[in-house]
């Protein structure tokens, strides 16, 4: 399983493996801070409670006058952030400047200008390195907790496109083959060749001894999208593609046997494709005269066969025009379209909620949340196969529900009281109506609540037509109970 790693640097070098051994470090620790975090999550289950504090500890890489970059997943859901020199002498409290979610990159700075003046005294910014090649033979660099520093051995293995902190967001990766020596916790390092920054190390898997890296270009690419305000991201095309392998599939899409290509199964909604007039049923042949394979790879001119989104995620930015090689009822087809981000607060289910609160309602005991990828992740290490199949299909096939509803609002959980007697099983129910209304998101389902009065509420669920009924006088009794019990607020809708 993947562990996160110690606090490391890598350099490129042209040194055989060895073991952890110790190594010169005044000139890496001008480049380098340690970053301590906070980190509170709101709760899965409770809505209107946070999760029990944690906290985190990486090395960032600095990067310009004072300002570091690291992990997405260091500062998400963070309370409080804050700069440490390597020697442990020196403090300052740090905030967020820019950060990427998606990409697993943030950058920051210190709190007040006054106090990183102080903090970065003496400190070498690192320029950002060429791409390295697979074969290159990398340093890792430990520091312990009493300063010592320690080097080993690693090598680009591998470079591939694939998710390092949220499942479906792939960027460029490098594989570093490293057998890491325990030192001191960290989520996070840098990664240098010939003295210059070439990657973040993202994760360590101890057992087939493989490090994680994100890649010299997606960082390159974030730094330069941060410099300028509004930051903008990484863009999308905004569609889902199965392979075209099987001989019936390509049978009935009328490709022939030396032609590549994915199949487009899905176009979201308010997307570089829907834009572009793309449709489901259309076949990607190729993204800027790069040829995609049957399996969705092209081949890169530096780092060989890669996944086609890339294109799209790595070599672009937002308001690029790319054109787009389509086969489309057997006849080719080419389109151009305008690559743009899709923000997350626009999707059926998001991805993730960092910087937001759930939105919520406890109604007599009922708990109503919108539906998101945290809530579904909290069935446990294996959700994608855990978690209810209802909820899964809607994460999965968004498209087929996003004409229906701005936010999936789910029944998540019932607390028994006199309001809830014979519906306390209840429980990962899709919520359709209430009072005869539709339900897009939980505003309307507060509204429409409130739109009967005293009166008997109905809730029908999308589940076979089901249908409860609440007696409003017994649960506005038991709201004002569960105010009194401890819960600080019934509702949030923002």
């Amino acid at each position: 399983m993947r562990r996160r790693i110690l606090p490391v640097l890598l350099v490129a070098a042209s040194l055989p493996a060895m073991a952890a051994e110790p190594a010169p470090s005044l000139e890496f620790k001008s480049s380098v801070l340690r970053l301590n975090s906070t980190v509170q999550a709101w709760s899965a289950g409770q809505p209107w409670e946070k999760a029990l504090p944690s906290s985190r500890r990486a090395l960032a890489a600095i990067i310009a006058p004072q300002q570091v970059i690291t992990t997405a997943e260091m500062v998400a859901d963070a309370t409080n952030l804050e700069f440490e020199s390597p020697d442990g002498t020196r403090f300052a409290q740090a905030k967020v400047l820019a950060v990427d979610y998606e990409a697993n990159l943030a950058l920051l700075g210190p709190a007040t200008a006054a106090a990183g003046a102080k903090l970065f005294a003496n400190t070498t910014p690192l320029d950002i390195a060429p791409p390295p090649s697979i074969g290159t033979i990398l340093d890792i660099y430990q520091i312990e907790d009493n300063g010592t520093a320690l080097r080993t051995s690693g090598t680009v293995q591998s470079i591939d496109v694939s998710s390092t902190f949220l499942p479906s967001h792939n960027f460029l990766t490098y594989m570093v083959k490293a057998s890491m020596q325990s030192a001191a916790s960290s989520y996070t390092v840098p990664v240098l060749a010939h003295g210059k920054l070439a990657g973040l190390l993202s994760s360590y898997n101890s057992k087939d001894q493989i490090c994680e890296v994100c890649a010299t270009a997606i960082i390159a690419r974030f730094i330069k999208a941060a410099s300028h305000h509004p930051y903008t991201g990484f863009p999308s095309l905004g569609v889902a593609v199965a392979f075209t392998e099987d001989p019936q599939l390509r049978q009935w899409l009328k490709l022939p046997d030396d032609q590549g290509g994915v199949y487009i199964s899905a176009v979201r909604k308010g997307s570089a494709a829907q834009a572009a007039g793309i449709r489901k049923g259309d076949v990607l042949l190729a993204f800027d005269g790069y040829q995609i394979d049957r399996r969705g790879y092209f081949q890169h001119p530096q780092y060989g066969s890669l996944s086609w989104g890339h294109l799209a995620r790595g070599e672009h930015a937002v308001g690029d025009v790319v054109t787009l090689a389509l086969l489309r009822d057997g006849q080719p087809l080419e389109v151009q379209a305008s690559l743009t981000r899709e923000e997350e607060q626009a999707r059926l289910v998001p991805n993730y909620t960092f910087e937001h609160a759930p939105n919520y309602l406890v109604k007599g005991g009922f708990i109503f949340q919108e539906l998101t990828l945290p809530m579904l992740q909290a069935f446990g290490e294996d959700w994608n196969s855990r978690a209810p199949l209802n909820l899964l299909d809607i994460y999965q096939n968004p498209e087929s529900y996003q004409d229906r509803a701005e936010r999936v609002v789910v029944l998540s959980g019932v607390i028994p009281t006199p309001a809830t007697v014979g519906y306390e099983s209840l429980r990962n129910l899709v919520v359709r109506k209430v009072n005869g209304k539709d339900i897009r998101n939980v505003k309307g389902l507060i509204a429409a609540f409130h739109s009967q009065p005293g009166e008997l509420q109905a809730i029908e669920f999308a589940e076979d037509n089901f249908t409860i009924y609440l007696d409003e006088a017994c649960s506005a009794a038991v709201d004002k109970q569960l105010l009194q019990r401890g819960i600080p607020h019934l509702s949030r809708a923002e």
